[in-house]
């Protein structure tokens, strides 16, 4: 879909962020009713706190926008598969539908290694969207990870 491009954009904006500021880059954005209510991106290593995963935090700010704990009319846009913290954070806030860029062989859990989005044990399931703008979203996770390690190397 196109509109799902747009948004990954956006998301992809908000990665470039977190590299910016040394942190994984990862973005996310939350859109309601087209319009972008939230965008986030990594800040664990700013924050040094196990939550500050992109995906959290776009959740709360929407949660704020919104006035409620249900994200029930909402799309969510993020450059990388979401990990079991935040496959949760996604079937707790009632998301509907959950689109992401790159996938994520290590931690994912929205069809990678899992898909606790759409298992019928959850009161509620989530619609799962992947490979969006996947080699943008791959390519700026891989290059990220490639300059950390010839740091090491030249250490």
């Amino acid at each position: 879909m196109e509109n799902d491009r747009y948004y990954m954009g956006i998301a992809i904006e908000e990665a470039e962020k977190a590299r910016e500021l040394g942190e994984v880059p990862i973005g996310a954005v939350l859109v309601h009713e087209g319009e972008v209510i939230s965008r986030a991106h990594n800040l664990r290593e700013t924050t040094q706190k196990t939550s500050s995963h992109a995906e959290c935090l776009v959740i709360d700010r929407g949660n704020e926008v919104i006035g409620s704990w249900r994200l029930e009319e909402c799309t969510l846009y993020v450059t990388l598969e979401p990990c079991p913290m935040c496959a949760g954070a996604i079937l707790q806030s009632r998301i509907p539908v959950l689109v992401y860029g790159a996938f994520d062989p290590k931690a994912g859990c929205a069809g990678t290694l899992m898909n606790l989005l759409d298992d019928s044990r959850f009161n509620h399931r989530t619609e799962v969207r992947s490979g969006v703008m996947e080699e943008e979203c791959r390519e700026m996770l891989s290059s990220f990870f490639r300059n950390i390690r010839e740091k090491k190397k030249k250490k």
